[in-house]
């Protein structure tokens, strides 16, 4: 299982959900953000919510140093930027969690369709910028934000993609300690950019229907899916 879970971006509405969902499991998260005051602020409001010790907040590179699993929760826009500055501060066996979609603004502003990225998804751009060997993994991008930072159980499944059988187990199990979420094994990387396309679709259906959507895989065996 992770040690020290370092979220990227976790001043943001994705990111403080799952740091907060992973505090009050007891794990030991450090926020990470651009901004280290601003990342110690949101530590600060975990603890407030959860009671939880184990909480910090850092710079993303210094949260990169001090991490077993680091996940990003950041805009495509600075998805490059971004691990260009951290793939220094990358230990060697640290799994790398890519929660990013690269969705473009339509007219007002609303973000319902997906670009295209050149290495076929944001994780399998990550994959290619990172230190070779860096296992990535694609998961969480059908979670709802809203969700993630209330109190009550998420009604998600997170389906899970990696190159990496062990890295995809890791991330699964983390997943399941979220209380309502169930992990599923997705299969390789490539998969991601269908993951991150239903992102796209699923903000459509928020929009239209003014509500929280996640998803739902049905028709496995129980063995197929982890849960708390």
């Amino acid at each position: 299982m992770p040690g020290t879970i370092a979220v990227l971006g976790g001043t943001g509405p994705e990111g403080f959900g799952l740091a907060l969902r992973w505090a009050k499991a007891g794990e030991t998260v450090i926020i990470g953000s651009r901004d280290a005051p601003r990342a110690r602020d949101a530590a600060e409001k975990i603890k407030a919510r959860t009671g939880a010790a184990s909480v910090s907040g850092d710079e993303n590179s210094a949260a990169c140093v001090a991490a077993d699993l680091i996940v990003l929760t950041i805009p495509f826009a600075g998805h490059a930027a971004l691990l260009r500055q951290i793939k220094p501060s990358i230990r060697r066996g640290s799994i790398v969690v890519d929660t990013t979609v690269p969705l473009a603004a339509s007219v007002g502003g609303r973000a319902t369709r997906t670009l295209g990225v050149w290495q076929g998804s944001a994780a399998q751009q990550t994959e290619e910028l990172l230190p070779k060997g860096t296992p990535v993994v694609a998961a969480f991008q059908n979670v709802s934000a809203e969700l993630l930072n209330a109190d009550s159980p998420v009604d998600c499944d997170v389906i899970v993609c990696s190159d990496n059988a062990e890295a995809s187990q890791r991330v699964q199990a983390l997943a399941a300690k979220i209380p309502g979420v169930r992990a599923i094994d997705g299969g390789k990387l490539e998969n991601a950019r269908i993951l991150e396309q239903i992102t796209a679709l699923l903000i459509g259906l928020n929009i239209r229907h003014k509500g929280h959507s996640g998803i739902r895989i049905t028709g496995f065996p129980a063995t197929a899916y982890l849960s708390e």
